[in-house]
């Protein structure tokens, strides 16, 4: 068979729209196979070279996207030479767009996840996402998504988006008005899921009053476990107005605490810190290579003022140092005969009150 018989051939056929039709989607089958077997291994051969799998991981995604799009294409281009009505053509159009943006959508949702697990990860070279974050960031991202993929779809079948947008507006008024609470709270566990000012696992007080161990930070709400086994779950958006101490934020677990002890005027000075010394010898819970430290801080109306400051290893231990400092202290004073003085009033009648007439 020679070059004229087989352009014979071809022209004789080509003019069949059945025939038509089966040529172009065998083409898009035989491009994509092509792609496939020739493309794809060229690009995973270069993504090996990457100490990262991340890479290989989303071109796993966007191959099979690939392979469908261009049998997609195909049969687009062969169902618009086929069918004689623009009608169908429009909603063939129509149709392929919107299972192009499921594809490739997909796509999207899937490589953002690893990303952002990815970041996740590595969170000492990425400060601005930590594990507690993730999850806030991929909902976000979805949202985007799932937005670019609407507005998308919508274009696709030429539906009006500008009164789309009006209600959506106006809903999102309605919305924001009925729960303005919920949106406060969502909100504010949004910064604080960003700013970081505590971690789950760290000891922390609200306002100088609710103290306890975080177990939860929620978009809504933060839960704490106080020493008494109590859990306590503070809105986000009162926490956001709120003075946060974090006694676990620091360069290391240690914190100090202090104890304020007075003395009656008139106690040897230098005997006492000699037995505020000694008390701290020994002291369980505390760090061995941080010295305590010992201040006459003031002489105040009725004793004599000291700060007796001490290294606890752990925020968790605070109470219990305190306990044994103070009872160390009481004890070691009282056997060296030097007085713990209180307050005292002294109170002076002029005279009396004359009796009532009878």
């Amino acid at each position: 068979m020679n070059v004229d018989t087989i352009r014979m051939w071809l022209d004789a056929n080509l003019q069949n729209p059945y025939w038509r039709l089966i040529l172009i989607i065998a083409a898009a089958v035989v491009v994509g196979v092509l792609a496939r077997m020739i493309v794809l291994p060229v690009v995973q051969r270069i993504t090996r070279r990457t100490a990262s799998k991340i890479d290989d991981q989303i071109v796993g995604l966007i191959w099979p996207a690939v392979f469908r799009s261009i049998i997609l294409e195909g049969v687009h281009i062969a169902v618009l030479d086929f069918v004689a009505s623009a009608r169908l053509d429009v909603l063939v159009s129509q149709i392929v767009g919107t299972l192009m943006v499921i594809i490739w959508g997909r796509v999207l949702l899937g490589a953002g996840t690893l990303i952002f697990q990815k970041l996740s990860d590595n969170a000492d070279r990425y400060a601005w996402i930590q594990p507690q974050t993730l999850p806030l960031y991929q909902f976000a991202y979805k949202v985007v998504v799932f937005g670019l993929l609407v507005y998308m779809l919508m274009a696709a079948w030429s539906i009006n988006l500008t009164s789309w947008l009006a209600s959506a507006g106006v809903m999102g008024i309605a919305i924001g008005f009925a729960a303005k609470d919920t949106l406060a709270n969502f909100i504010s566990g949004v910064f604080i899921l960003a700013d970081s000012p505590y971690q789950v696992g760290q000891y922390i007080i609200i306002d100088g009053d609710t103290r306890g161990v975080v177990t939860d930070i929620g978009i809504r709400s933060t839960r704490l476990v106080t020493r008494d086994n109590v859990e306590v779950t503070v809105p986000n958006a009162v926490i956001g107005n709120a003075k946060i101490v974090n006694e676990s934020s620091g360069p290391s677990l240690k914190m100090r605490v202090t104890v304020q002890i007075g003395v009656a005027y008139g106690s040897d000075v230098d005997k006492v810190r000699e037995i505020l010394t000694a008390c701290v010898a020994d002291l369980p819970h505390t760090v061995d290579h941080e010295a305590a430290v010992i201040r006459f801080a003031a002489m105040g109306e009725s004793s004599l003022d000291y700060l007796v400051m001490v290294w606890v290893r752990h925020p968790v231990y605070r109470g219990r140092v305190i306990d044994e400092l103070n009872t160390r202290i009481y004890k070691a004073l009282a056997a060296a005969g030097i007085e713990i003085p209180f307050p005292q009033r002294d109170l002076h009648i002029k005279h009396w009150p004359s009796p009532p007439p009878a």
